[in-house]
């Protein structure tokens, strides 16, 4: 049986349950397989001469965990001073990884027939970040690669013009 153009861009997904997480008014989602934890507000370290995206260290129990600042990895505006960034733990070849995010949300069960390759409107490295979309009743959920995005080596933000700011910018 062959298979069709988006059933063969899902195989790479090892399951259709996503953690999700929000930053600015997206709604994001890593392969729950991928996630080791998710933390309140952690103190940072922070790391001299690091990438701007990088906010620091974080202490997991014994663990050095490198933090990566979510809305600078995309390009987005930074949280307000009195906001403060919730933790989700992933793991990636390298180790744990913390991803700072806005707002946790559930864990979700997703029908693969939802599922769309990145749109053709997103910059060209967001849509590097983001491996496909599964379309929501109410929103899209943006699958994020997440060795891609803990990648700060080649390139530190998303890309985005200096002039686009907010969640416009990714679309």
């Amino acid at each position: 049986m062959q298979q069709t153009p988006v059933i063969a861009a899902i195989d790479h997904l090892s399951s259709t349950q996503f953690a999700t997480f929000f930053v600015d008014d997206l709604f994001f989602g890593i392969d729950v397989l991928n996630v080791q934890e998710v933390l309140r507000h952690q103190d940072l370290t922070s790391v001299p001469l690091a990438p701007t995206v990088v906010k620091g260290l974080i202490n997991l129990r014994g663990q050095i965990v490198t933090a990566v600042d979510m809305r600078g990895r995309l390009g987005l505006p930074p949280r307000e001073d009195q906001e403060a960034a919730m933790n989700m733990v992933v793991r990636v070849q390298e180790g744990a990884v913390s991803l700072l995010v806005d707002e946790i949300g559930d864990v979700l069960e997703v029908a693969q027939s939802t599922y769309e390759r990145p749109p053709d409107n997103l910059e060209a490295t967001a849509r590097e970040l983001i491996q496909g979309v599964f379309k929501l009743k109410d929103r899209l959920l943006l699958i994020l690669d997440t060795e891609r995005t803990v990648d700060v080596s080649s390139g530190f933000t998303a890309g985005l013009p200096m002039r686009k700011r907010g969640a416009e910018a990714l679309v």
